[in-house]
């Protein structure tokens, strides 16, 4: 269906309000020397796993029937805070992704410890430090748009999922497998809402993940839809493909396929 001009001018009013507000970030994005050096680590990045496949893993409770052994021989990027699946599941990623400044406040000195490649948002630079492994991205929560060239502005879609398939388009994976990514929340709630955590974590793979004191955000998962349907768009057209292995998963955005059948 063709926008009506009414909905034309108000995407470009909307578009034009959030560059604005923008406007203020962009001396230091632009000319920050932990930014210049991240978007030079970042072209060298680009398209390094050209025609390759990737697992996306998300951090659900469905990680823990999940046999992550498999993935011993596949590039695997993680998010937030799954380095405790190192000791729980035994499983670490390749790199790591996380753009939730409460995630990175309550985990700093974790995330400072980790010696992999690691993605965090610009907003980070605030707890954690320029390092040999780190890649700051310009991300924001407005504007939605599929970035294939992370060096720019990356939009975040409501949830690190949607940066991580923005960042395997980047790095040139032809085929992005999803696990772990459950898209289901025991906690209900007005969306993007702070709260505390009261007790063990029931939404994810480890009972301390959001543990007790732990503050977090309550998910948009509408949100996160409409980013899942344009990485799809975005892989669709150039000839690669987006699947979907969550076991039990009840996100319907992706082709489905057999976890076990993969290898």
């Amino acid at each position: 269906m063709t926008p009506s001009l009414k909905d034309r001018l108000m995407n470009f009013a909307r578009r034009s309000y959030d560059g604005l507000r923008r406007l203020p970030e962009l001396p230091a994005e632009t000319f920050h020397p932990w930014r210049i050096e991240s978007k030079r680590r970042l072209a060298a990045l680009k398209d390094t796993h050209k025609g390759e496949r990737c697992f996306v893993v998300g951090n659900g409770p469905s990680l823990k029937n999940t046999d992550l052994s498999k993935l011993e021989n596949d590039f695997c990027i993680g998010m937030n805070r799954i380095f405790l699946a190192a000791d729980e599941l035994g499983f670490s990623p390749d790199i790591l992704v996380c753009v939730n400044d409460l995630v990175v406040e309550q985990s700093v000195e974790e995330f400072s410890n980790l010696q992999m490649p690691k993605f965090f948002a610009w907003r980070a630079r605030k707890w954690l430090k320029m390092d040999p492994w780190m890649h700051f991205l310009y991300t924001s929560y407005t504007s939605p748009k599929f970035s294939k060239d992370v060096r720019g502005r990356v939009w975040e879609g409501a949830t690190v999922t949607n940066v991580c398939l923005q960042l395997a388009y980047h790095l040139g994976f032809s085929v992005v497998i999803l696990i772990g990514v459950d898209h289901s929340f025991a906690t209900k709630g007005k969306p993007n809402t702070t709260i505390q955590s009261q007790g063990d974590d029931p939404n994810h793979f480890s009972a301390a993940y959001f543990g007790k004191g732990f503050r977090w955000q309550l998910p948009d998962l509408e949100t996160s839809e409409l980013g899942y349907r344009m990485a799809r768009q975005a892989y669709e057209e150039s000839g690669r493909r987006v699947l979907d292995a969550t076991v039990g998963g009840r996100l319907d955005i992706f082709e489905k396929v057999d976890y076990e059948s993969l290898f």
